[in-house]
């Protein structure tokens, strides 16, 4: 990211509190209390604040000693609309609402051209502000062209307004860009040096720049095929493109059928652009040219191609409250091996948290498919116990009461929270180690990732299982005596604990392989255009992965439960996992395999919706930043204020919409090129 020229480092804006995506205002009495913190000055019974004191210790920019008065004076003429150098609490509440408006960027523009203050901008005042920036004084352009005259009048004497302004000032950034390219081209043939082209760009356009576009200008100049000139259209579908990159994201979606790990040839992209925009031919060729050079594609791109071409916008991240925010790292770059080993333990926690609150939550669902799973047919006479789950589940309230539906929670909420949260944090391991340079994850690392989680939770899962099963089918047998959990841990020994383990791997593997995989296609299936996810579609994506991995595993869930439970006087008893699957076979038929799938599906379905929903809200609430990955669709981005890539207020006094100030501010130079001298030059 790059670096802001204010003398802040860039981080994504956070905002706290917003309505409808708009920065929720402070009131009177806040902005009061605030304003007076900085009134240092005092006329007639009034307080007042120096303009310049404003920016330096209010908003905090441009606060060295060596800091450019006439930058400063510019600046503070913004809020100062009496331009008297004091600003009262009238124009400093008067900010504040401007800043919440949703048009704030292009308004406080307009404030820093209308030096006089009377809501209109003249020839005279936009002259006078545009020669103090920074690409004036390098490439003094030309100010009288046919361009101007066409907004200013021939006479240069039409005054412009607010709206009128607005689409100024985003046309003459285009007209800005022809104007240097004729001046590099003193020969009038329509071509430029790839030299000048880098050029241009880094001093004129280099707030599109993104590190890895600007690294490679050179090579794109003339379509990357070693070409030593930049052509006039070249030149303009350039700078066009990277103006236009949230459309081709938009183009790229309606090709990929919103999928966007799908790779999608020029050919599809073209035909894309015909249905939805103006993007022409050219500047198609330009975004491949790129893509190949940033990340070797050659001919195919993704969505995460465009994210590193993208300039930086203008969002900010509205979430839910923080209850805990620590930055472990200040960059990616700073991840040792202690990091790693802190980020998987805070993993760990959060997933040990959320495994129990998804068993608690579909634990009678268990406790009924495993008697479903364990009633038998063929070598034990007399009647059926249960007709079907829902006469099972009555039976169990009727004879054990409301509490006979959570035997054996104890023991599962002592293995399900290490159990889950081994599954979800290797997962997540494996995730990063197999994930590409540029962020990709192929389906087979996917698969790869979830079979690793599904094989490190057996550990887990074989003693946990076989304890819960045998007191979830104890209350079938009517018996004086109570079973606990520490009896049947007596019973088993170690190395009974691990009965079945054969058959948990059978099990745990595929459904983990299936399940990670498709809960994250489904989530961001489910991501909104910004790739955010709201908490119920998390919940809905955890629930729909759920019905194939669980379903499809039952056979082997089938033998397992047959292996761990205890046979009972005329039952069939096995002697290992294929002794147990013949036997099945022989005596109940293949039907016998999915007993219980309806169970298994509405108990496992919803427990890891809900296991995944509160492991990814866990993590958004105690916001921990390793400088690793993070679950995607977690921030939600939205198009706020003009506010950018700007950054964290550091000063807790910036309340309402003095949250975006420094955003905003930031945006003047990264959106409309208005850089101004930070530093006095030396004379």
């Amino acid at each position: 990211m790059r670096n802001s020229t204010w003398g802040f480092r860039p981080k994504i804006a956070h905002c706290q509190e917003a309505h409808n995506g708009y920065l929720k205002r402070a009131t009177t009495e806040q902005l009061l209390e605030v304003f007076n913190k900085y009134a240092t000055v005092e006329k007639q019974g009034e307080k007042y604040i120096n303009s310049v004191d404003f920016l330096k210790n209010y908003i905090g920019i441009l606060n060295e000693p060596s800091s450019d008065l006439d930058s400063l004076r510019l600046l503070s003429g913004i809020v100062d609309t009496n331009k008297d150098g004091l600003i009262s609490f009238a124009e400093f509440q008067a900010f504040e609402s401007l800043l919440s408006e949703p048009d704030a960027l292009y308004k406080v523009a307009f404030h820093l051209f209308d030096i006089n203050g009377n809501g209109e901008i003249s020839y005279d005042e936009f002259v006078l502000v545009i020669k103090k920036t920074e690409l004036y004084l390098k490439i003094p352009f030309n100010l009288d062209s046919q361009f101007m005259k066409l907004y200013f009048g021939e006479k240069k004497n039409r005054l412009i307004n607010y709206s009128e302004f607005a689409q100024f000032l985003h046309d003459f950034h285009e007209e800005c860009g022809t104007e240097i390219f004729r001046i590099f081209d003193k020969s009038g043939s329509g071509f430029i040096s790839a030299n000048d082209f880098q050029e241009i760009m880094l001093m004129s356009k280099s707030h599109l720049l993104t590190s890895g576009v600007r690294d490679n200008l050179l090579p794109a100049a003339g379509g990357g095929q070693g070409v030593h000139r930049v052509s006039f259209p070249y030149f303009m579908a350039f700078i066009s493109l990277l103006n236009n990159m949230e459309l081709v994201k938009r183009i790229y979606l309606n090709a990929s059928n919103e999928n966007r790990n799908r790779e999608v040839t020029k050919d599809e992209f073209l035909y894309s652009t015909q249905v939805m925009s103006q993007i022409t031919p050219l500047e198609v060729d330009i975004l491949f040219t790129l893509c190949h050079l940033l990340h070797q594609r050659a001919g195919k791109i993704i969505y995460n191609d465009l994210q590193s071409i993208t300039p930086e916008q203008y969002y900010k991240e509205i979430h839910n409250r923080r209850i805990a925010e620590i930055h472990a790292v200040s960059s990616p770059s700073d991840r040792g091996v202690f990091i790693q080993v802190l980020e998987s333990l805070y993993r760990f926690t959060l997933g040990s948290i959320s495994g129990a609150i998804g068993a608690t939550a579909v634990y009678p669902i268990d406790l009924v498919k495993t008697r479903m799973q364990n009633q038998r047919a063929g070598s034990f006479i007399g009647e059926l116990m249960y007709r079907n789950s829902f006469d099972c589940f009555k039976k169990v309230i009727r004879h054990e009461g409301i509490f006979g539906l959570y035997r054996g929670l104890l023991p599962q909420l002592i293995g399900v929270a290490p159990e889950k949260a081994a599954k979800l944090t290797v997962n997540d391991l494996v995730r990063d180690k197999l994930r590409q340079e540029n962020g990709d994850l192929a389906v087979s690392s996917e698969i790869i990732a979830g079979a690793c989680a599904g094989f490190s939770q057996v550990i887990f899962t074989n003693p946990l299982e076989i304890v819960k099963i045998r007191l979830q089918v104890a209350g079938e047998i009517a018996s004086t005596k109570k079973l606990s959990a520490i009896t049947v841990i007596k019973e088993l020994g170690f190395f009974g604990l691990y009965k079945g383990a054969k058959a948990c791997f059978l099990r745990d593997i595929p459904f983990s392989a299936i399940y990670f995989p498709a809960y994250n296609h489904v989530k961001q299936a489910f991501a909104d255009e910004k790739g955010y996810n709201h908490p119920l579609s998390l919940l809905a994506a955890g629930c729909i992965a759920g019905v194939p991995a669980a379903s499809l595993v039952t056979p082997a869930d089938v033998i397992k439960t047959r292996l761990q439970v205890v046979a009972r006087k005329g039952q069939t008893t096995y002697n290992g996992l294929v002794d147990c699957a013949m036997k099945i076979y022989n005596e109940e038929g293949p039907r016998a395999f999915w007993k219980g799938t309806g169970a298994r599906v509405f108990r496992s379905s919803p427990q890891f919706g809900v296991t995944l929903l509160s492991y990814e809200i866990l993590q958004r609430l105690f916001y921990v930043d390793f400088g690793g990955s993070r679950p995607s669709g977690s921030e939600k981005l939205v198009s706020v204020q003009g506010a950018g890539d700007g950054i964290t207020p550091s000063n807790p006094d910036h309340i309402g919409g003095y949250h975006a100030v420094l955003p905003i501010l930031e945006g003047i130079e990264s959106k409309f090129g208005l850089v101004f001298p930070k530093i006095k030059s030396e004379k």
